[in-house]
């Protein structure tokens, strides 16, 4: 039977309909072979030669980069040093200046994806957007920090060479301010994090959970809008990615790569989006929010029902797509 289950956090909903798919199609489909961006044609290859700016930070160095910041050469918004997101007027309408910082993490490999790098190379790259945080947080024109993946052509990735983008807003995004006031709520009411209740239920009913290791969890959410999704946590309460202690960072990269290997492996190796949601950068402000990794495969497409009610329909029940991930069906 088909169920409507709501976030307890957010509040949105989701329509958990297995009997949709006796076994979802895509499983079997033949994916057409995921096609790097030619090294000839790749920005990331040489750098300098390619336009993009100065590096903000190179690991270990610039001349033998592994590891490589850069602000993006097609920014989504724009960052003067004088510049404030001052509001803007247009009739009924409301708007704010588009200031803030859109940088890329690269790594050197031209085709490893974050599954497929080495585990001090990952947890590397998960410093490096801890770093980054930490120094968006000193910029009062900021408010919330966007870190994100996206892995093929259907999930937004136009350039094929491995990268991640951080994007910093001068405002908290719609979605992520409905989840922060369902956490505050609730930590109101039973003066606990909703997200630490939510991972002691998931490790003691067990059947969602995909993954574990000393210090984070992964598991299928109960709430899961999309076939195969998976949240990651930090088993202790940490409200803000940029204070994450050095093990646990290792630990939270390390069991998403096993996410995505997983995923690769056993869901037929979809494009997917991974992101941080992490507080707003007043971090004292949200002691109630647990930061974790969402990882999104795009197994499926929105139509008309999606789009007019935000309510999704996920044709796998997440306890299924857990035992699939963890290779037992």
């Amino acid at each position: 039977m088909s169920e409507l289950r709501q976030d307890i956090a957010s509040g949105d909903w989701a329509i958990i309909a297995p009997g949709r798919a006796k076994r979802p199609v895509f499983l079997d489909k033949k994916n057409t072979p995921r096609m790097p961006t030619p090294l000839r044609a790749c920005p990331f290859e040489h750098l300098q030669k390619s336009g993009n700016g100065s590096p903000i930070a190179a690991y270990p160095n610039e001349k033998n980069w592994r590891i490589v910041l850069l602000p993006n050469k097609y920014p989504a918004l724009s960052h003067e040093a004088l510049s404030c997101a001052v509001p803007l007027s247009h009739g009924i309408y409301h708007a704010k200046a588009g200031i803030g910082h859109h940088d890329l993490v690269v790594t050197r490999d031209h085709k490893k994806n974050f599954g497929d790098l080495s585990p001090a190379m990952a947890a590397k790259v998960f410093e490096v957007f801890r770093e980054r945080h930490r120094m968006m947080a000193k910029d009062p024109r900021s408010s919330y920090v966007a870190t994100f993946c996206n892995w093929g052509p259907s999930v937004g990735a136009s350039i094929g060479h491995p990268h991640y983008q951080i994007l910093t807003l001068p405002i908290i995004p719609p979605h992520i301010a409905r989840s922060l006031a369902g956490s505050k709520a609730y930590f109101r009411k039973h003066r606990r994090c909703v997200r630490c209740d939510i991972i002691r239920e998931e490790r003691a009913y067990k059947k969602r959970i995909v993954a574990e290791n000393k210090f984070a969890v992964a598991f299928a959410p109960y709430v899961s809008k999309s076939p195969f999704e998976v949240s990651i946590f930090p088993k202790a309460h940490i409200s803000a990615f940029s204070e994450t202690p050095p093990d646990v960072i290792r630990a939270a990269a390390l069991l998403l790569q096993s996410v995505l290997r997983r995923v690769k492996k056993y869901a037929n190796d979809p494009d997917f989006n991974f992101f941080i949601h992490g507080a707003p950068l007043d971090h004292g402000k949200y002691f109630y929010h647990h930061w974790h990794i969402e990882v999104v495969p795009r197994t499926s497409v929105f139509g008309g029902f999606e789009y007019s009610t935000e309510i999704d329909i996920n044709i796998v029940d997440p306890d299924t797509a857990a035992a699939i991930l963890r290779g037992e069906k």
